[in-house]
């Protein structure tokens, strides 16, 4: 797609089969297939991804920038840039993202809430004015019944 950036190498794998108690702090990509319960946390503001594939499995909180899930995710989840719900994603529990694709079949048990934006207050200024106007001008749009009576 145009405006993609290159996608963070994987450079960590937890394996099918591998079983890990405690918190994962990663940078760049990180590809879990295995069983995670602890925390799995991106490090600081660089570019990163992580993928939780069909048999993965984490119990504790997400958080990274790009995320694709197809597992399962017990606990809250927040990705600060794209968040990809496949087709058998299930997660339980409330989920922020800044941009969401879901798949059909992908299923969330708690709320999806977008994350706040620096650019959505000037969106919300410029509907407040229009609201504003419509409030003070009531007669801007004459009433359908009013003009059709003789």
């Amino acid at each position: 797609m145009f405006g993609m950036r290159k996608q963070p190498p994987i450079r960590t794998l937890v394996g099918e089969g591998t079983v890990i108690e405690g918190e994962i702090r990663f940078s760049e990509g990180l590809r879990i297939d295995g069983r995670v319960m602890g925390n799995v946390l991106a490090l600081g503001d660089e570019r990163n991804l992580l993928v939780i594939g069909e048999k993965a499995s984490i119990a504790g909180r997400v958080k990274a920038g790009h995320v694709i899930v197809n597992g399962e995710v017990r606990g809250p989840l927040e990705s600060d840039e794209l968040l990809e719900l496949q087709p058998k994603a299930r997660i339980e529990g409330n989920v922020r993202y800044e941009r969401l694709e879901m798949h059909q079949g992908a299923q969330v048990n708690g709320e999806l809430r977008p994350l706040a934006s620096e650019d959505k207050p000037a969106l919300r200024l410029a509907a407040n004015a229009v609201l504003s106007a419509v409030g003070h001008n009531t007669r801007a749009i004459p009433d359908r019944e009013s003009q059709e009576s003789p």
